[in-house]
């Protein structure tokens, strides 16, 4: 489990150990305040105690973006690397009911959707990691409570009173709507009820896969004139999820870019969105990986390249992933009896010694080699794969 200090997380241990669970226990240092280094001393300090394996691990801003958001990303990733390295195949976090409530704060003042106004995941995965969030049903105060009982003691970070940050602005107003007979359980309930919409929604955007899309070399091809057919949002979530899968992102674009590429899918026009570029033949709109987005992508052959793509073959020793490209594909005689547009094969992976290209699987080029893709995940699992 991830224990910071705090009290939730602090609570979360307790919690744990009183149970008779099992676990191991490690703390992010951030870099971000000198009183950090003392505070995940002090955690070590309590797991010692319940004689609990602890570990810190370090994490530092690169200065890109907004703080929070990198920091817990960042966070995410070494509990995921940490988790990996340990055996490990869940970490617990201790997020509470107050977290859903202020998050929902956080987001409405966003104009997010449906899906940014849903309760947090009881459970999700990255990296191979389940993270697991037993306590979203209780409330801070009432762990806090606990805590004191026992004798516990915890540590407070002061960003948590900082109000530049959202949460903490979040967090105030929460506070002061509790005065309305609006408290935090009232709306982790009705971010609760949203998450239940959510799923709803992506039931439905399942079915129209099933029927509407074809998954073909790592391209989403779908039927225009049933995606025309289809409800404004299970529409905008089926593109979504086909650019998410495409582009291997977390997070998909949203607003008037996804938008503008609705717009354009509906009017067969060319439009590229998140590395991903469009296509229309004959009723059907092919969704490819744009080749810019891939131009300066390289990797050891058996690693994971663009974040989806697996490539094999007789001898791998000393070879690199890259995109095609025009060279590669020149160097292609046979590539047109390829079952994949151009646009496609040139932004798919190839194998290359130096600038001496060896293999294109999706070109028919190099005896032996074989390129996988990672399968989609969410609603477009359920779409039919060609063969």
């Amino acid at each position: 489990m991830a224990v910071s200090g705090g009290g939730d997380s602090l609570a979360l241990l307790h919690l744990a150990v009183e149970a008779g669970c099992t676990v191991a226990v490690a703390t992010v240092d951030h870099g971000l305040r000198p009183e950090a280094a003392d505070e995940a001393a002090a955690v070590g300090a309590a797991c010692a105690a319940l004689s609990v394996p602890h570990d810190i691990l370090h994490w530092r801003w690169d200065g890109q973006g907004n703080l929070q958001d990198a920091a817990r990303r960042g966070r995410i990733a070494a509990l995921a690397a940490w988790a990996q390295g340990r055996g490990l195949r869940a970490v617990a976090l201790g997020h509470t009911q107050d977290d859903i409530a202020e998050t929902f704060l956080m987001r409405l003042a966003r104009d997010a959707g449906v899906d940014g106004l849903a309760a947090m995941a009881a459970r999700r995965e990255v990296d191979g990691i389940a993270f697991l969030r037993p306590l979203l049903g209780v409330g801070r105060a009432e762990l806090r409570g606990w805590l004191l009982q026992r004798g516990v003691s915890w540590a407070d970070d002061p960003s948590n009173d900082d109000p530049r940050f959202d949460r903490v602005r979040a967090r105030r107003a929460l506070a002061a709507m509790a005065d309305a007979g609006v408290d935090g359980a009232a709306i982790a309930a009705l971010a609760g009820k949203m998450a239940e919409v959510r799923a709803a929604l992506e039931a439905t955007t399942a079915e129209a896969a099933a029927r509407l899309v074809r998954i073909d070399g790592g391209d989403v091809i779908l039927d225009t004139q049933g995606l025309a057919a289809l409800p404004a949002e299970i529409r905008r979530r089926l593109l979504l999820a086909a650019v998410m899968w495409i582009a291997s992102a977390e997070y998909g674009p949203r607003g008037a870019e996804m938008e503008r590429f609705v717009a354009a899918a509906l009017e067969g026009r060319v439009a590229t969105l998140a590395g991903c570029r469009t296509s229309h033949a004959r009723g059907r709109m092919r969704i490819t990986r744009e080749v810019r987005a891939v131009a300066g992508l390289s990797c050891p052959v058996g690693a994971l390249w663009d974040r989806r793509w697996r490539v094999s073959g007789p001898d791998s020793n000393g070879l690199t992933l890259r995109a095609l490209g025009e060279a590669g594909l020149a160097a292609c005689p046979d590539w047109r009896a390829a079952p994949y547009p151009r646009t496609t094969l040139l932004a798919s992976p190839a194998v290359w010694d130096a600038g001496v290209l060896v293999a294109a699987p999706l070109a028919g080029f190099g005896a032996g080699w074989v390129a996988q893709c990672q399968p989609p995940r969410g609603p477009l699992a359920a779409a039919p794969l060609s063969h």
